[in-house]
């Protein structure tokens, strides 16, 4: 399609085209960057081994950026790396989330790394002025080199995303990319933006400067970069579930979608488009798994197709739609990606890529099982012809369906409210919630003090935080 603007009486009209382009740009408050290479990495068997490496070749710059690093032998491997080339010169910065790194690493784990000249600052400690502030969590996964190379995905620094053999653990199941290319100057921009929320902005080596960073291949990428209220990905994702015309495939680890979201998915099922949903049929969090198969009957029976991954934790964050966009990264479908959490995803418009993801999920649910309300007739669609044919050795599973109703929030409040008619499948949830809350109200009627106690302590804490926060801006005038 001509980019061209068309004119009708002398009024210039822009082609689908650059209408579609200035949408995603302001819906993910991201520019499109192109000239950039791109680079497929699955699991952390091919992801670690290429970070150490670029670590290891770094030679101005290090800019790290992770939710968990672990203190194990993972963990260690990445910081020693990173020491070494901190005591080579090596500008070595490192952000890691307070609450990520809670009974996985402590301060004392970085101090070979400050020793040799690096730099740690930690995201979002507690703070008594800030007594709610621990729910804005910095969950990016980002590594540049040198303005050379850069990776974004869902990997944590861990041994869990390597499995135990020994135990019979299977790895975890999680995608990143490497990029190359001016995308970098985005990259290490996001970087610095965080950097500059915990001290003194980022001063970037003269050799990592955007204007140097030239051109290496012809991918065009959107790094969308968000932060707390800002709901950048939130509106992207919704735009590509309104735009979607062929198919909608979606990998993620802790979906518990939110109306406006689930009803996007819908409608695009319902208009013929094939969207699947593949999550972990085992998660790390059970009660984020159960939260996600609540939800699951409002998709089933609009034809959206959900799997459950048959391995240890299906942790990757990734869209593949019409063989012509993808998404890899960090966030999650969840309201705290979306709203509460500092994120980093990149959009690739790029149909190699995005034929190289759509072969990737077909393998990906060779090992996953089916979710079904009744045994359906399967619709293959034209991205799954072009890449192999057919999706084989999927099985069904009614059990697993039969647990899966709505989100007990939306239950309960439907109820309440009579906004709809409720199913037998919502008996569920409706007992489960009617019971607790019935629990909660004699436990206040006989012990007042269960309830009173804790809320004027949350209180106390809040109001002396505003006071607090008061005096520092008092100060600062």
């Amino acid at each position: 399609m001509s980019s061209r603007p068309l004119t009708a009486a002398g009024i210039k009209i822009p082609s689908l085209r650059l209408m579609a382009e200035q949408a995603f740009s302001r819906a993910a408050g991201a520019p499109l960057t192109g000239g950039n290479s791109v680079e497929l990495l699955i699991d952390a068997t091919a992801t670690f081994p290429r970070w150490l490496e670029a670590i290891h070749g770094a030679q101005r710059m290090i800019l790290c950026e992770n939710y968990i690093y672990s203190d194990d032998r993972t963990g260690r491997a990445f910081r020693d790396a990173l020491a070494e080339r901190a005591a080579a010169g090596v500008r070595v910065c490192v952000v890691r989330d307070w609450l990520g790194c809670q009974r996985e690493s402590g301060m004392r784990f970085w101090t070979p790394l400050i020793d040799a000249g690096g730099e740690v600052r930690t995201f979002n400690p507690p703070s008594f002025g800030s007594p709610l502030a621990w729910l804005a969590r910095d969950h990016r996964k980002l590594l540049t080199i040198d303005a050379a190379i850069g990776f974004v995905g869902g990997l944590c620094v861990s041994d869990r995303w390597l499995g135990d053999a020994a135990r019979g653990i299977p790895p975890w199941r999680d995608t990143a990319i490497a990029v190359r290319g001016p995308v970098l100057a985005d990259l290490i921009a996001a970087f610095g933006d965080t950097w500059a929320q915990l001290g003194a902005p980022l001063d970037v080596d003269p050799g990592c400067s955007a204007d140097l960073i030239l051109p290496v291949g012809h991918v065009d990428l959107r790094v969308i970069a968000t932060v707390p209220n800002t709901a950048g990905l939130y509106r992207l994702d919704q735009l590509i579930a309104a735009m979607a015309s062929e198919n909608l495939w979606l990998a993620d680890a802790y979906f518990v979608g939110v109306s406006p979201y689930v009803q996007g998915l819908v409608a695009a099922a319902r208009d013929g488009v094939d969207v699947r949903l593949l999550v972990p049929g085992t998660s790390d969090i059970p009660m984020v798994g159960t939260m996600s198969r609540a939800g699951y009957r409002p998709l089933l029976d609009a034809g959206v197709r959900v799997f459950e991954w048959n391995g240890s934790m299906m942790h990757a964050k990734t869209a593949v739609a019409d063989g012509r966009w993808a998404r890899v990264g960090s966030s999650n479908l969840n309201v705290s990606s979306w709203l509460a959490n500092c994120e980093i995803d990149v959009a690739i418009e790029d149909a190699a890529f995005a034929r190289e993801m759509e072969a990737q999920y077909l393998r990906d649910l060779e090992n996953a099982t089916e979710i079904v309300l009744r045994q359906p007739r399967l619709r293959r669609s034209r991205a799954e012809r072009r890449v192999r044919g057919h999706a084989g050795g999927l099985r069904g599973s009614s059990g697993r369906a039969a647990a899966g109703a709505l989100r007990l929030a939306h239950t309960i409040g439907a109820a309440i409210s009579n906004r709809r008619t409720l199913d037998d499948a919502s008996t569920g949830p409706l007992l489960g919630g009617g019971l607790a809350l019935l629990a909660l109200s004699i436990a206040a009627a006989w012990w007042p003090r269960l309830l009173a106690w804790p809320l004027a302590l949350l209180g106390a804490w809040i109001g002396a935080g505003l006071l607090v926060r008061w005096l520092q801006l008092r100060r600062r005038d």
